[in-house]
C-alpha cells in the first residue's frame, strides 16, 4: 500500500541522534517521503547519500538523488573495494557529514522487518563508522481491517541507539533495529482499543460476507446472526453472575465462538478451561480465577463424562438458553443492522478503550509444573492479531481452519479473534486429532490456513490424500520442534512447505514465523528476493517484537548471534501471572520477557530455538539439549515418520556428573548398547547418549501436542 501524501511524521528516539559529528544512518527501508522527512530532521547538516551500484529505485527517489544540490556516492559492496570505500566514508565522517544509506528496491513480503540483504548490511557495518539504526514504519501497510484510516496516515521514524567503536556489529545493529521497530509499533492507536469493540466492528463490517462453518454438523452461522446471538446471550450472562470472569468448557465450534463473544460483550473475562487436564489442575484453574458460572452444552457434558464437572446450578447450557431468547435475538439482529457500531456499543454499555486491562485469562499447559494463569490484555491480543495477520497477509476470500482447542493460545488468538476482526470465514472442528475428517473439510471448503503441531502433521501424512490439501496457502506449525524429516515428508507428499513458528501463552502467542518467499510480479521483475523462511529456524520476528540474548546463568547481555537465553519485548507480552507477582517478576524485567528458551538469531534475522532451559541437562559442566538428543535418536531408529511420538529424554540427578539422561521409550525391546553404537556412528558425543531406557505404554502428551514433561519425569521415577 502506498503511503498517502497526507501522511504526517512521528519521531521516536530522536534523543539518540547526536547534535553534531559524522555518522552512518542505516534504515530498514526508505521511500521518497521518508527521505524528505529525514532531510528535514537533519536540518542544515551536510548529508551524503550512499547508493549501491546496480540497485533499482522508484522514479521519484531516483530523480531526487540525481538533483544537482544533492550529494550522493555510488558504491559496490565487494570485499576487494572495502578498503577504498572505508577510507572514503571515514573521511566524510571526520568532516561531520551524515551519511544516509538508501536501500534499493528488494522483493519483500508484507510486514517484513529486515528489507536489506544481510551481506550488504555486513559490508556497510564493516566500514567501522558510527552507525545510527533507523526503523521506518508506514502503519497503513500493516494494519487491521477495522482500523480508522486517519490513525494510519503517518510515517514513523524510530531511531535506535548510536553504535560506536567496538559496538558496531551486525548483531548489535539488528538488536537496536528491532527495539526501534518495537517502539514504533507499540504506539499504534488500535492498541488502546477494547477487544470486544474490535470484535463488534469486525462482526458488523463482515456480517453478510463471512461466517462460521461448523465442520461437525455442516451448519453455517453468518457473522451478523452471530453478533445478535452474542449480544443477547451477553445480557443473560450479566444476570447470572457478578464475578468478573466466566468459565467456558467447550471445543472449537459455533458454541465455543458464541460463548467467548458473549462473555466479552457482557464486560467479563472469558476463561477457556482445559477439559483434557487432570482433576487437580482443573480445580486449581477454577480456584485461581474465582469462577462461579460455566458456559457449556449438554452434548459435550455427556461426551466428557470423566471431566470433574461443577454442580449443575453453576452450568449455563447454551442450547437450553438460546431457544428461550429467540425473540430477543431477532430484535437485536434488526437493531444491529440499523445502528452503527459506535451507537450499538453505547447501547449495550461496551467501552471502546481497553488497553492494559485484562481481556482474556488463559492457563499455561502445566507441561513442566502447575498451571499458571496468564493475564492477556486487550492491548496484547489486538497487537498479536495485527502482528500475525499482517505477516500472513490473507485475503477476504480466504478461510481459516479452527480445530485447535480454545484453551490453547494459538486456538484462541489465531483461530478465534483473528478471523472475526479481519473478516475471514472460519471452519471449525472439535478436535485436531481427527485428521481424516479435517482433510475432508480442507478440501470441501478450500481452506487457506492450516495450523497444527508436528504431532498432528503426522496424522495428515497417515490419513490425508495429497489432493485434499491443494487449497492450503499456509501450513504453520508450532508448540514443539519440527523434525526435519517430518517437514520433508510432508512437503514431498502434499507439495506444501511446513512453516515453523514460535510463541508462548505469555506472548499472546505468536512472536516468530516462517513464511513463503514473495513472488516476482512478472517476468521483468528483477528485484532481489529477500528470504522469509529458513529450515531449522522458527522464522523472523513479527512486526513490533524485539529480541535480546543473555547468558542463561548471569543474565549478562550477549550477541544476538550467540546461543543464550531468549528475551522478547513487544505490545503482545502478557501483563503477568494471575495472583503471582513473584513469578511475574522472575520473567519480566524492564518490559523484557524471559522466555525460558535457549536460542540464537542468525545474520538474516531468523531465530533458532535450541530447547527450553528446563529441557537441558548440565552433564559434566556441559549443557546438553534434550530435543537435540531426541532428534538424533529418532533419526537413528527411523522414528521420524511415525504417527505417534516414540521416545522422550528426561534428565535425572547423578552424583558423579550432576545429571544423567534417561530415555523414555514407547517402543518395546530397545537395546541401550545397540542405541549407543548407532548414535556414536552418527557423531553424537558419548556424554549425550542415555545409558538407561525406561519402557512405557505411550509417551505422555498434552492436548496441544506438546510433551507432558511433568508426566514424563513421574514415569521415570516410577
Amino acid at each position: 500500500m502506498a503511503t498517502s501524501s497526507k501522511s504526517h511524521l512521528e519521531l521516536i528516539g530522536d534523543e539518540h541522534v547526536p547534535a553534531s559529528g559524522g555518522m552512518l544512518v542505516l534504515p530498514n527501508h526508505l521511500d521518497f517521503q521518508d527521505l524528505l522527512h529525514l532531510e528535514k530532521q537533519f536540518g542544515d547538516r551536510r548529508l551524503v547519500f550512499l547508493i549501491e551500484r546496480g540497485f533499482e529505485y522508484d522514479a521519484l527517489l531516483q530523480a531526487h538523488l540525481e538533483k544537482e544540490d544533492v550529494e550522493a556516492i555510488e558504491f559496490a559492496a565487494e570485499e576487494s573495494l572495502l578498503d577504498t570505500f572505508k577510507k572514503q566514508v571515514h573521511g566524510l565522517v571526520s568532516e561531520d557529514a551524515v551519511l544516509i544509506f538508501v536501500p534499493g528496491r528488494s522483493l519483500v513480503r508484507a510486514g517484513q522487518l529486515q528489507t536489506v540483504p544481510s551481506s550488504l548490511l555486513a559490508f556497510l557495518i564493516e566500514v567501522g563508522a558510527p552507525v545510527l539504526p533507523l526503523f521506518v514504519e508506514h502503519p497503513a501497510e500493516t494494519c487491521l481491517a477495522i482500523e480508522n484510516i486517519r490513525d494510519l496516515e503517518r510515517i514513523v521514524l524510530s531511531f535506535g541507539k548510536l553504535l560506536e567503536r567496538e559496538s558496531v556489529t551486525l548483531a548489535n545493529y539488528q538488536e537496536e533495529l528491532l527495539i526501534a521497530g518495537e517502539a514504533a509499533f507499540s504506539r499504534r492507536p488500535i492498541l488502546k482499543t477494547h477487544l470486544a469493540w474490535a470484535l463488534l466492528r469486525g462482526l458488523k463490517k463482515h456480517g453478510a460476507t463471512d461466517s462460521i462453518i461448523d465442520g461437525n454438523d455442516g451448519s453455517e452461522l453468518r457473522f451478523d446472526k452471530l453478533l445478535a446471538a452474542a449480544l443477547v446471550l451477553a445480557k443473560y450472562i450479566k444476570g447470572e453472575t457478578e464475578q468478573p470472569r466466566v468459565g467456558i468448557i467447550l471445543p472449537p465450534g459455533k458454541g465455543g465462538v458464541l460463548a467467548n463473544l458473549a462473555v466479552l460483550f457482557a464486560g467479563k473475562v472469558p476463561v477457556n478451561l482445559n477439559f483434557t487436564a487432570g482433576e487437580k489442575a482443573i480445580a486449581s484453574c477454577i480456584e485461581q480465577s474465582g469462577i462461579d458460572k460455566f458456559l457449556t452444552a449438554d452434548p459435550f457434558v455427556r461426551k466428557m463424562s470423566r471431566f470433574p464437572w461443577p454442580p449443575n446450578k453453576q452450568l449455563i447450557h447454551i442450547e437450553r438458553v438460546l431457544p428461550r431468547l429467540k425473540g430477543k435475538i431477532t430484535l437485536w439482529f434488526l437493531l444491529s443492522k440499523i445502528l452503527p457500531a459506535g451507537l450499538l456499543a453505547s447501547v449495550i454499555g461496551l467501552p471502546k478503550k481497553g488497553g492494559n486491562e485484562e481481556a482474556v485469562l488463559l492457563f499455561t499447559s502445566g507441561s513442566s509444573g502447575d498451571p499458571k494463569g496468564v493475564v492477556l490484555s486487550h492491548r496484547n491480543l489486538l497487537a498479536n492479531v495485527n502482528q500475525f495477520g499482517s505477516r500472513i497477509d490473507l485475503k477476504s476470500e480466504d478461510k481459516v481452519l479452527g480445530c485447535l482447542p480454545l484453551f490453547h493460545s494459538f486456538g484462541c488468538t489465531v483461530t478465534l479473534w483473528y478471523p472475526i476482526i479481519e473478516g475471514l470465514t472460519l471452519v471449525t472442528y472439535p478436535s485436531p486429532l481427527d485428521t481424516g475428517k479435517l482433510a475432508e473439510l480442507i478440501e470441501t471448503h478450500k481452506i487457506s490456513l492450516i495450523l497444527a503441531t508436528p504431532t498432528f502433521l503426522r496424522g495428515y501424512l497417515r490419513k490425508a490424500k495429497p489432493e485434499q490439501l491443494t487449497s492450503a496457502k499456509l501450513v504453520v506449525t508450532g508448540a514443539e520442534k519440527l523434525p526435519s524429516r517430518l517437514a520433508e515428508a510432508f512437503e514431498k507428499r502434499f507439495g506444501k512447505p511446513v512453516l515453523e513458528g514460535y510463541g508462548l501463552t505469555e506472548t499472546s502467542p505468536v512472536s516468530n514465523v516462517n513464511l513463503p518467499d514473495p513472488e516476482p510480479e512478472g517476468p521483468n521483475d528483477k528485484r532481489p528476493i529477500l528470504v522469509n523462511h529458513r529450515p531449522g529456524s522458527v522464522g523472523a520476528p513479527i512486526p513490533g517484537v524485539a529480541v535480546r540474548i543473555t547468558n542463561p546463568d548471569t543474565d549478562e547481555p550477549m550477541s544476538l548471534h550467540e546461543s543464550g537465553m531468549i528475551w522478547l519485548k513487544g505490545a503482545n507480552i502478557f501483563e503477568g501471572y494471575l495472583g503471582q507477582p513473584e513469578k511475574t517478576a522472575e520473567v519480566i524485567k524492564h518490559d523484557w520477557f524471559k522466555t525460558g528458551d535457549i536460542g540464537r538469531v542468525d545474520e538474516d534475522g531468523f531465530l533458532f530455538i535450541e530447547g527450553r532451559l528446563s529441557r537441558f541437562s548440565k552433564i559434566g559442566g556441559e549443557m546438553v539439549p534434550h530435543e537435540t538428543v531426541e532428534a538424533a535418536i529418532n533419526e537413528a531408529l527411523g522414528f521420524d515418520n511415525e504417527s505417534e511420538r516414540k521416545i522422550a529424554i528426561v534428565g535425572v540427578p547423578d552424583e558423579a556428573k550432576g545429571e544423567a539422561l534417561v530415555l523414555l521409550s514407547a517402543e518395546p525391546g530397545l537395546d541401550v548398547t545397540d542405541l549407543r553404537y548407532r548414535l556414536l556412528e552418527k557423531g553424537v558425543a558419548s556424554l549425550w547418549i542415555p545409558k538407561t531406557i525406561v519402557e512405557v505404554e505411550e509417551i505422555p502428551q498434552l492436548a496441544s501436542g506438546k510433551l507432558d514433561i511433568k508426566a514424563c519425569e513421574s514415569a521415570v521415577k516410577g
